[in-house]
């Protein structure tokens, strides 16, 4: 009798084509001696031959294809929604698994009943840790430590770094706040109970939302560092110095990006914290959320 699909590995491409090659060949190679795996492609309106490359080399893979840029969340929705897993891979498509990640964050997932969602160690791609895969949840006092450089200045004292979390042991399994959406396995039944993604958020920070919402209902976020993945990051934004080279996006692309990554702040803010703070808190975070937004147009010349 065949053991059923454990694993559902749903992959959002949008215009990176020779990326999501390389990931699914890695994801085709990785360790599952004890699962079994589906992968699912969620291909949003690319126009880079994306949705042909993946129905021509990978016939294994359901392919999901949008006729519009629906954005992350509700495109990774798509994709939970045909997913039939008790177990749940977000990944991106500019990601490199190594043979034995799924199989080590399976495993994990299988001895921890109280996980709702867990990542492995996300690398850049010169080896430094992406610390969008260990975060704590963007307080105003946490933004404002890790915008104005205190986190930096003092990477191992606990009250500025409730962001970053870089007081914590970057080599030991612990519980963090929130992991990235890179690379998020997540319980099934934990999903179901927030409701998946929330698609109020177009493009980033819907992956710190749903931790969020998961600790609310009492799942623990795990970081899990004895496996990892290299992630190309910011390959479909362009606006990642270290994917300046390997990114197709337009100028389009990457001025909603900058959009984006400060949009999702206000929303943030006004969905979990701006009824527990006092009003000229909230001002003063719109404020520093603003001109952040006017800086990184300016730094991008856009």
């Amino acid at each position: 009798m065949a053991k059923k699909v454990n694993l559902s590995v749903i992959i959002l491409n949008y215009n990176t084509k020779d990326l999501l090659k390389n990931c699914l060949n890695k994801v085709k190679k990785a360790e599952r001696d004890s699962y079994l795996c589906e992968t699912i492609v969620v291909d949003n309106a690319s126009t880079d031959g994306s949705p042909e490359m993946v129905k021509k080399e990978f016939k294994w893979v359901k392919l999901i294809v949008n006729k519009r840029n629906l954005g992350f969340a509700a495109g990774n929705n798509k994709g939970i929604n045909k997913a039939s897993g008790c177990y749940l891979l977000l990944l991106n498509p500019d990601t490199l698994v190594q043979p034995d990640t799924l199989k080590v964050v399976v495993d994990f997932m299988e001895k921890h009943s109280g996980v709702g969602a867990a990542t492995c160690r996300i690398e850049l791609p010169d080896g430094r840790l992406d610390y969008s895969c260990h975060r704590g949840f963007p307080t105003p006092w946490n933004a404002f430590a890790y915008f104005s450089g205190l986190a930096n200045i003092f990477p191992k004292i606990k009250i500025f770094t409730g962001y970053t979390l870089t007081h914590l042991p970057l080599n030991k399994t612990h519980s963090i706040d929130a992991g990235c959406g890179a690379f998020l396995m997540i319980r099934r039944q934990a999903g179901e109970e927030v409701n998946w993604l929330d698609e109020d958020y177009y493009w980033y920070g819907e992956d710190l939302d749903f931790c969020y919402r998961l600790k609310q209902k009492g799942w623990q976020i795990m970081f899990v560092p004895e496996t990892k993945i290299i992630h190309y990051k910011g390959a479909a934004s362009g606006i990642k110095k270290h994917s300046q080279t390997i990114t197709t996006a337009t100028k389009k692309t990457k001025i909603r990006a900058i959009r984006s990554s400060t949009e999702v702040m206000r929303v943030f803010f006004k969905k979990h914290y701006q009824k527990r703070y006092p009003r000229f808190i909230y001002w003063l975070v719109m404020f520093g959320i603003n001109l952040l937004e006017k800086i990184r147009l300016l730094q991008h010349s856009l």
